[in-house]
């Protein structure tokens, strides 16, 4: 209903938004929902996801069926930004929601098939759609290159051992050497054979052709299941690790005690917003500071309290264990890239306000770059960024792989291990920015940040890339 002296046309729908509310006896939108432009409808959805997520944290289920519905009606994995993510966040929610039915949810999972070639097909499609991984290689292999300068015996493990065009460009740029290129062994970790069998014959036949003596090491493994003497670390050796969207799997933990909390009472509806507000993306970003998004709030009496604090540190006896035994074997250097969000906060809404800051900006880089037919895009966006929301929202304990930290925690963990940071050099910035003026990236910058480069979408940092090296203890 239009309020009195104004016309359907004249009013903006969105000044409805803050009095509407989920009731029991809605079970589809408003007719004017459909007549809402993109950039209204995204505002909206965004509404909707809230405060669907608020009522699936306080256990409210039928009013978080309803909003559930009423997102199924705009959202759309065909559509624009907006409504691709809210389709991915919606099926997220109803996941978690179904979680609370075990069997149920097992029932309905028992049938499904996983196949590994297919998800090795989306990181690489990952990889030729945007440009985060090569940038992420180009930094990683100068950094290499510098710090491995004169050094006869290189040994080079990879933690995610999957894609050959990186060390097929260190072989290159290690030929060239003044005085000749090292002896290079690289041990590389997957979880399948096959892509470490095919990692093998592609470096192999490129070591040949630029002359470079050369010895592959395969470890059929997840990196959290890792034995660091299978790295078979031998004395004499100059050896340098290369992480790339993998640290973070050692952040998991069984926080059980924490499981299914809801709402911290520390983050107001405003910050909320103000959370959301941040995105500073070209097609996103400019209209989500048009209007506030209000979010409906749970009583803070359901609510527990997580701290919000860029240093606070949550427990990862993994991660501590791990970086303890890493830093055992005295590398040289270590190059970690990782996400540059913080999706490990332990409430719900925590987790949903920073995963859609953060994937809303990836989603809006593939809307920038590839066009929104194509079946390559809607895989990467469906079977990587999809998965890791159901995981991020959707699972708990140990089940929850998907934690991402900020740079800032990264520093303060490797700097409590013993690692001493490496500035990256101005000569890998140059690098990745001829690598992206090349390939016509528009929309993103390297950003230079306490000795470490951030990958940004826009003004957005999306990635973040630091080194690392063994720091004898005083």
């Amino acid at each position: 209903m239009v309020p009195e002296g104004q016309s359907f046309v004249t009013s903006s729908p969105l000044q409805f938004i803050p009095w509407m509310s989920f009731s029991p006896g809605l079970g589809s939108p408003f007719p004017w929902l459909r007549e809402l432009k993109s950039e209204e409808r995204g505002l909206y959805l965004i509404h909707l996801l809230v405060s669907c997520a608020n009522h699936v944290a306080a256990g409210s289920l039928e009013n978080a069926n309803i909003g559930l519905e009423q997102i199924s009606h705009l959202a759309s994995t065909d559509g624009d930004t907006m409504q691709r993510i809210a389709a991915y966040f919606n099926e997220a929610l109803a996941y978690r929601m179904l979680k609370a039915w075990p069997g149920l949810c097992k029932a309905l999972n028992s049938t499904k098939i996983s196949l590994v070639s297919e998800e090795i097909h989306v990181q690489k499609l990952f990889f030729e759609l945007c440009p985060f991984l090569k940038l992420a290689y180009v930094i990683t292999n100068q950094a290499i290159v510098e710090a491995m300068e004169g050094e006869k015996m290189v040994h080079i493990i990879d933690f995610n051992c999957f894609e050959p065009a990186q060390w097929i460009n260190l072989f290159q740029t290690f030929n060239a050497r003044p005085e000749g290129p090292p002896h290079l062994r690289i041990t590389g970790l997957h979880e399948q054979k096959e892509v470490l069998d095919h990692m093998a014959r592609r470096l192999t036949e490129e070591a040949q052709k630029w002359d470079i003596p050369f010895q592959f090491n395969p470890v059929v493994c997840k990196l959290e299941n890792l034995d660091l003497e299978s790295l078979r670390v031998k004395t004499g050796e100059a050896l340098a690790v290369s992480s790339v969207l993998q640290l973070h799997s050692l952040l998991v933990t069984d926080d059980e005690m924490h499981k299914w909390k809801v709402n911290s009472p520390s983050m107001s509806k405003t910050d909320r917003s103000h959370r959301v507000l941040q995105m500073n993306q070209r097609t996103l970003g400019e209209w989500l500071k048009k209007e506030p998004v209000h979010a409906y709030s749970p009583s803070s009496d359901l609510a527990s309290p997580s701290p919000l604090s860029p240093l606070s540190l949550a427990p990862a006896p993994k991660m501590g264990s791990f970086l303890t035994a890493l830093r055992a074997l005295s590398p040289k250097l270590i190059v970690i890239t990782e996400q540059e969000s913080n999706n490990s906060g332990s409430t719900l809404m925590e987790r949903v306000m920073e995963a859609l800051n953060f994937y809303a900006a990836l989603f809006d880089c593939l809307e920038s770059t590839v066009s929104r037919a194509p079946l390559e895009r809607k895989k990467v966006e469906k079977m990587l960024f999809g998965e890791e929301i159901k995981n991020i929202i959707a699972c708990e304990g140990v089940e929850r792989k998907e934690r991402h930290e900020k740079l800032e925690k990264w520093i303060l963990r490797l700097e409590l291990a013993g690692f001493g940071r490496v500035p990256l050099s101005y000569h890998g910035m140059l690098q990745a920015g001829r690598l992206l003026q090349t390939n016509n990236y528009d929309g993103y910058k390297i950003k230079e940040e306490n000795g470490c480069l951030v990958i940004c979408w826009q003004e957005r940092p999306l990635y973040s890339i630091s080194a690392w090296r063994f720091r004898p203890y005083d």
